[in-house]
C-alpha cells in the first residue's frame, strides 16, 4: 500500500521558537502543568541558543529562544512572535523517512545525521511543510536519555503538579488562500496521509465569518493533521486574522487529550489559563442534539465545554484562548469518548464566540 512507506510511531515533541525560554517554559510549568526533563544552553556548551524541554504524559514541549542576534530563531520570532517552528514525527528509520519523502517532492530541511552521547545514538532528519514549519524525523531506538544528545537532565526544586494532559490529539495548520488543497496533496502523496474528513464554508461558518478544512491522518491514526484555509465572508475570519498576525501560514493549535475534562479544565482555569466562552443559550439544546452522555450536564455548562456526537461516540472539547500576545496560538483541550470526529456541531457556536473575542480586538 502506498501509506506503508513512512510509518509513524506518534508525534515525537513540538518545538517553539520564543522570545525568552527560561519565562516560557515556567509558563507551561505553572499553567498546563508540564514537567521539567531537560535542558541545553551555555552550560550544556550551546553558546547561541537555549532550550528548555518539558513532558506531559506523552506530550513533549521544547522551548527554544537564541542568544545571539539575527539567527534562523531570532528572525522566526521577529516575523511570528513565539509559535511552533517543530512538529517532529516518531519513526523508526529516519533515513529511510527522509529518503522516501524527498523523492517525493518534500523540500529538504536538513539530511539525515546521527548524533549520540554515553547514552546511545539518534538519528534525525528534516523536511520543510507549510510556511517555516518543518517536520523533523527522529529515531530513537537506540537511545536510552531523557531527551535528545546535548541535552542535560534539568530537575529544579519547582515542579507544580499535572493537569492530566495525555497526549497530543491533533495539530491544526493554518494556510493562505488557495493553498488547503496544495497542502492536502503534499500530506497525501509526500507522507501517504489520508484524508479523514473535509469541512467546506457551509459547514464551518457563522453571519460574518467562513472557513474551510481538510483533516488528513497517517495510516495508523497516530497523527492528525487538520489544515484549514480562509473562506470568504462578510467580515475577517479566524484563520485570516491568524495569517496576519503571524504573517504566514503556521501552526494554529495543538489539541491535547485528557481522561477527564472537567477536572482537567478546572485545574487549567486554576492557574490561569483563559478559554473561550459560548453562550448559554448553547446548553438549552445540548441534551437533544447529542443523547445521553456520562457527564453532569451542570458542570459541563459552567465550565463552558462543547459535546459532540458523531457515529462511533461523543467527544468534549474547549479551547483556549491565545496564550500569546499576538492572536496566534493556542490550545484545544478534549476528551474522547469514542468519537472520531472533530466536533462539527459545535463550529457555529464556537465561531460566534471567537468572533467576539476578535471584536474586542478591533481585528473581525
Amino acid at each position: 500500500m502506498q501509506n506503508d512507506f513512512l510509518p509513524i510511531n506518534g508525534t515525537d515533541y513540538v518545538e517553539f521558537y520564543v522570545g525568552n525560554a527560561r519565562q516560557a517554559a515556567h509558563y507551561y510549568q505553572s499553567a498546563f502543568g508540564f514537567q521539567p526533563l531537560a535542558y541545553a544552553g551555555l552550560e550544556t556548551g550551546l553558546k547561541d541558543r537555549t532550550s528548555y524541554v518539558l513532558r506531559q504524559d506523552k506530550i513533549t514541549f521544547v522551548l527554544t529562544s537564541s542568544m545571539v542576534p539575527g539567527s534562523m530563531i531570532s528572525e522566526h520570532c521577529k516575523l511570528h512572535g513565539d509559535g511552533i517552528k517543530v512538529i517532529a514525527l516518531w519513526v523508526d528509520d529516519a533515513r529511510k523517512s527522509y529518503e522516501e519523502t524527498v523523492k517525493r517532492g518534500a523540500k529538504s530541511y536538513f539530511e539525515p545525521y546521527a548524533s549520540s552521547d554515553e547514552q546511545g545514538e539518534v538519528v534525525l532528519s528534516g523536511i520543510h511543510t507549510y510556511g517555516d514549519t518543518v517536520h523533523i524525523f527522529v529515531e530513537r531506538k537506540n537511545y536510552k536519555g531523557a531527551f535528545l544528545p546535548g541535552f542535560t537532565g534539568w530537575d529544579p526544586v519547582y515542579k507544580p503538579s499535572s493537569v492530566g494532559l495525555r497526549y497530543a490529539d491533533h495539530i491544526v495548520g493554518n494556510v493562505g488562500w488557495g493553498e488547503m488543497d496544495t497542502w492536502v496533496d503534499f500530506y497525501h502523496e509526500v507522507m501517504g496521509f489520508n484524508q479523514l474528513i473535509s469541512f467546506d464554508d457551509n459547514d464551518i461558518s457563522t453571519e460574518y465569518t467562513a472557513l474551510m478544512s481538510k483533516v488528513m491522518a497517517s495510516s495508523n491514526m497516530y497523527i492528525k493533521f487538520p489544515i484549514n484555509e480562509p473562506a470568504k465572508g462578510l467580515k475577517k475570519s479566524q484563520i485570516e486574522e491568524y495569517l496576519d498576525f503571524y504573517h504566514g501560514p503556521g501552526a494554529q493549535h495543538v489539541a491535547m487529550a485528557t481522561d477527564n475534562i472537567i477536572e482537567t479544565v478546572i485545574a487549567l482555569k486554576s492557574r490561569g489559563v483563559e478559554f473561550l466562552r459560548v453562550p448559554d443559550s448553547y446548553y438549552d439544546t445540548l441534551p437533544d442534539r447529542v443523547g445521553k452522555i456520562d457527564e453532569a450536564m451542570a458542570p459541563i455548562k459552567e465550565h463552558g465545554i462543547l459535546v459532540d456526537r458523531d457515529e462511533e461516540g461523543y467527544l468534549l472539547q474547549i479551547f483556549s484562548k491565545p496564550v500569546e500576545d499576538r492572536p496566534t496560538v493556542f490550545y484545544e483541550i478534549i476528551q474522547r469518548k469514542g468519537a472520531k470526529s472533530f466536533g462539527k456541531g459545535n463550529f457555529k457556536a464556537l465561531f460566534e464566540s471567537i468572533e467576539l473575542e476578535q471584536g474586542r480586538r478591533g481585528t473581525l
